[in-house]
């Protein structure tokens, strides 16, 4: 069976874009960890307005999202007041 899929939707401050850029490789650094271990599908910004972002995981335990976020530099340095991780049932595009 695979993984369960679930969303991470982030908040972010304004101006966010001019803001993170003292954090940005680090956060990357650390979404490509994940990504390599195959935890990370796919993340990304939105756009026009840069408000958020979402990042699609597939693990077997939620915990391992939350980690991602206790490691996130944007969220330790205050670019990101909230949060929420959504368990997610992929209907079509699933493995």
């Amino acid at each position: 069976m695979p993984a369960t899929r679930y969303v991470l939707f982030y908040d972010y401050v304004e101006n966010v874009v001019e803001k993170r850029a003292p954090f940005r490789a680090d956060h990357l650094a650390l979404a490509n960890e994940h990504r390599e271990r195959g935890e990370l599908l796919m993340a990304g910004a939105f756009a026009d307005p840069v408000d958020g972002a979402a990042f699609v995981f597939a693990v077997d335990d939620p915990a391992r999202v939350e980690a991602f976020v206790a490691a996130d530099p944007y969220v330790a340095n205050g670019l990101v007041p909230s949060w929420r991780i959504r368990e997610w049932t992929v209907v079509i595009g699933a493995d």
